[in-house]
């Protein structure tokens, strides 16, 4: 395998229900993820890109093909290795930010580091300086709700770097988002990327998050059309 390249995919099919009632998400994709790299997965709705970022980070399996992640196969990994994958090597960053408003902006950066069991100033350290990095500084003590939605996505992105995760997946993360927020969002991920050595897989249907990225595959229906 090409050490550049840090997750491929084999034949990666999903299909939901059955008989005349079952839905084809994904359909035969073979795709290989250059390590430290941005890729830009467009496609329109129900194109399937939710489903591959599903199956990508083993949050679904799927009906038949292989998944490879740094060599190892892991699509066929039972539920508490992969736990542990997605907790030790992936984050996440969800169109609808999926922050917990019961905590602050600090702390909601720092669960991901506390589930990994390390030490609070370590932790607290980390979380300011992240929060510095993505411009919400001074508002550590805000809860989310207090926040834009613009900042709430900064803060999602912070938390999903803070374990320093070797591939972090993005699902239409400035879906909720007016252009000027999306542009600097998408200028802070690849800084992020290039800061922290990190593989960005973005699923997108702004051309322009498409246009600027370096790698890109487009789906449509469930396959992939063009790369």
């Amino acid at each position: 395998m090409d050490d550049a390249v840090i997750l491929r995919t084999e034949g990666l099919s999903k299909t939901y229900g059955n008989g005349p009632e079952k839905t084809v998400a994904l359909d035969n994709v073979n795709l290989q993820i250059t390590r430290r790299k941005l890729l830009a997965v467009y496609g329109p709705s129900g194109s399937g890109k939710t489903t591959l970022l599903f199956l990508l980070s083993g949050l679904d399996k799927p009906t038949s093909g292989r998944i490879y992640f740094e060599g190892v196969e892991v699509s066929s990994m039972s539920e508490r290795r992969l736990s542990r994958l997605r907790r030790n090597s992936f984050g996440f960053v969800f169109q609808n930010y999926n922050l917990v408003d019961e905590l602050t902006v600090l702390e909601n950066v720092m669960l991901t580091m506390m589930f990994e069991g390390k030490p609070g100033a370590e932790r607290r350290d980390r979380a300011e300086e992240l929060l510095r990095r993505v411009g919400i500084a001074g508002k550590e003590r805000r809860r989310p709700s207090q926040l834009s939605a613009g900042e709430q996505q900064r803060v999602a992105v912070a938390r999903a770097v803070a374990n320093r995760p070797e591939l972090v997946l993005m699902d239409e993360p400035t879906g909720n988002l007016d252009q000027e927020n999306s542009q600097q969002l998408m200028r802070l991920v690849t800084e992020m990327v290039q800061g922290e050595g990190t593989t960005c897989v973005v699923a997108t249907h702004n051309l322009e998050i498409v246009n600027e990225a370096p790698s890109k595959v487009v789906l449509k229906s469930g396959r992939i059309v063009s790369s």
